[in-house]
């Protein structure tokens, strides 16, 4: 899968259990209309670091981006290694400000 116009980018601290500092990038793609989808729905490219592109799909660009976003989030936190983005709980990718 190509990943096309990167729209959004972090860099992101990481620490590996040897105690080695390395830094981490991960990248979204712009929301584009699935192409294997027949009911118009959209499907949203990410890469963390060299991994292969994958993507995250809804039925329109706003889900699809979002559910990329819940989807690096994941895949981050299953990498077991001790990441950083600014002292931001869940490397600042949630955002739940309060409505009222």
């Amino acid at each position: 899968m190509d990943l096309g116009t990167v729209i959004a980018e972090r860099q992101i601290e990481g620490k590996a259990p040897d105690g080695s500092s390395f830094e981490v990038v991960i990248r979204f793609g712009a929301p584009r209309p699935d192409p294997l989808s027949g009911n118009g729905d959209w499907e949203c490219p990410h890469q963390i670091g060299d991994d292969e592109v994958s993507a995250a799909y809804g039925v329109d660009s706003l889900q699809a981006l979002l559910l990329s976003v819940y989807a690096v989030r994941i895949k981050l936190a299953e990498s077991g290694a001790t990441l950083d983005w600014l002292g931001m709980p869940e490397l600042g990718l949630t955002v739940a400000p309060p409505l009222s």
